[in-house]
């Protein structure tokens, strides 16, 4: 089975400690299974870090998260060399794919130095979901506010674009964030869009936003837009994700 539309899941989260094994899968990252819509088979998870520089040491971890929640996972890895011959069979053999966080404009520019850009546009169009956390959320807008160049808060208007707005995430976590992002949009540098605070996340159906999530309470999102020469913000509703089964 395939998502029953376009969908892509941006968050702050993705996977958490674990009871047993060093991490595991959380809400958020079972969601995305979810609207995978597998039956009769274990759902097929690929995992992507490389915002983080494909550390090695973390997929081990993944793996075991995955193991743990009867989820058949492997990795998409860039460096040191493309682990993989046929991007397309990768991306598109897969139910969900989960990007994860760190430099949201070295993934930008690695993936189209190789043309993932293409091959995920051409998946999400084929039903597969597409999700992540940080920049693995960042990376589907049209633009959004990033660490990328340090600890100083930068723009980046060149995201791949399947989402027309912009995003920021951190939100609460992270007190420079908020600032800069609605300084960019009230100068109109960046679009109308959303902000996420840490556990939050948002359902994309197409181009459509259907619903805030979160994986624990209070978690929220904003609706941040353009009010003339400053910035309006909401908080929006937000539904909280049941807990996996032990």
């Amino acid at each position: 089975m395939t998502a029953e539309a376009r969908t892509i899941l941006a968050t702050c989260g993705g996977l958490e400690p674990g009871s047993w094994a060093d991490a595991a899968y959380g809400p958020l990252l079972h969601h995305a299974i979810a609207l995978a819509r597998v039956s009769g088979r274990a759902p097929r998870v690929l995992h992507v870090n490389t915002a983080g520089g494909d550390q090695r040491s973390i997929e081990g971890t993944e793996l075991e998260a995955a193991r743990e929640a009867g989820v058949e996972a492997r990795h998409l890895r860039f460096f040191p060399r493309r682990n993989v011959p046929d991007l397309r069979e990768a991306v598109l053999g897969s139910d969900v794919v989960w990007v994860s966080g760190g430099s949201l404009v070295n993934l930008l520019a690695i993936w189209r130095l190789h043309g993932l850009d293409r091959v995920l546009a051409e998946a999400w169009r084929a039903g597969v979901v597409l999700a992540g956390g940080s920049a693995g959320a960042l990376c589907w807008h049209s633009g959004g506010t990033t660490a990328s160049y340090g600890p100083d808060i930068s723009v980046v208007r060149d995201g791949l674009g399947m989402l027309p707005g912009s995003l920021a995430v951190h939100y609460d976590s992270d007190p420079h964030r908020r600032p800069v992002h609605e300084a960019a949009v009230a100068a109109g540098d960046l679009p109308d869009g959303y902000a996420l605070e840490e556990g939050a996340g948002l359902v994309y159906h197409g181009e459509e936003l259907v619903e805030a999530v979160a994986d624990r309470e209070g978690a929220r999102v904003w609706r941040v837009e353009r009010d003339g020469g400053s910035v309006r913000s909401a908080e929006l509703p937000v539904r909280l994700l049941p807990r996996p089964a032990a």
